[in-house]
C-alpha cells in the first residue's frame, strides 16, 4: 500500500481528495494536515510514502514545507497540488524538492495515477508546469547555468549521459532498459550515480541540467 498525507487548509479539499484516493485499493489516506507546520509534524508519525502539498496555506506554505521535509534523511516523495500555475510556483515548487506538479483540476484517476507514479520515483507534471519549465529552460540556455551545466555532464561516462538524456526526455526505468537495452536494476544503479555526481535530489533535476546543458 502507498501511504499518503494530505496537506490543504481547506477541509473540503482534503476530505474530497481522500475519497478520491481512498477508492483505489492501492492507496491509503495516512493523514490529514491543514498547514505546513502541521505536515512536517504527521510525515515523523505517519511516515507516509507521497504527500500532497498545498502553497497556499497559514503558518507555512508547501513550499516551505516541501523544503523541510526535502532536507531529511528520508524525505517523503511530495506532490505539490494547487489552483495556481504561476510561473513562480512551479519553479519554486521543484527547485524545493518536489516531485511532482498538479493542479486541482486535474482528473481524478489522473491524479491517483501521478500519486503511484511518484512512489515510485517518476515525476509528474501538469502540462502547464511542463511548458513553464521548458520556457525557463529556453530562457536560461544561454547563461551561466547552461554553462555549469555543460561542466556537471562533463564528468559523466557515456552510459551515464545516455541515462541522463532519456531521463529528459521523460522516460521511465522500463522505458530506458528498453530503449538502451539494460536490465532495470542496471538502470537503477546508473540513476543513482547520477544524482550523486550531478548533486541532483530527484528525475526532475537530472532533465533540467540536460535541458540546461543543450542536450534536448
Amino acid at each position: 500500500m502507498i501511504r499518503v498525507l494530505l496537506v490543504d487548509d481547506d477541509p473540503l479539499v482534503r476530505s474530497a481528495l481522500a475519497l478520491m484516493l481512498g477508492g483505489d485499493s492501492d492507496l491509503t489516506v495516512v493523514g490529514q494536515a491543514s498547514d505546513g507546520r502541521e505536515a512536517i509534524a504527521m510525515v515523523e508519525t505517519e511516515r507516509p510514502d507521497v504527500v500532497l502539498m498545498d502553497i497556499r496555506m497559514p503558518h507555512m506554505n508547501g513550499l516551505e514545507a516541501t523544503k523541510v521535509l526535502h532536507s531529511q534523511a528520508s524525505p517523503p516523495r511530495v506532490i505539490v497540488l494547487t489552483t495556481f500555475d504561476a510561473d513562480d510556483y512551479v519553479i519554486g515548487a521543484i527547485a524545493a524538492g518536489a516531485d511532482g506538479f498538479l493542479l486541482k483540476d486535474t482528473p481524478p484517476a489522473e491524479i491517483v495515477e501521478a500519486v503511484k507514479k511518484v512512489s515510485s520515483g517518476e515525476p509528474m507534471l501538469s502540462p502547464s508546469a511542463a511548458g513553464i519549465l521548458i520556457k525557463q529552460i529556453r530562457e536560461n540556455r544561454g547563461d551561466s547555468r547552461g554553462a555549469d551545466a555543460a561542466r556537471r555532464l562533463e564528468i559523466l561516462t557515456e552510459r551515464e549521459l545516455e541515462v541522463a538524456v532519456a531521463i529528459g526526455r521523460g522516460l521511465s526505468n522500463a522505458d530506458i532498459a528498453t530503449d538502451l537495452y539494460m536490465s532495470v536494476p542496471t538502470v537503477k544503479a546508473h540513476v543513482s550515480r547520477l544524482f550523486d555526481k550531478l548533486g541532483a535530489t530527484n528525475r526532475v533535476q537530472i532533465a533540467i541540467t540536460v535541458h540546461d546543458g543543450g542536450l534536448i
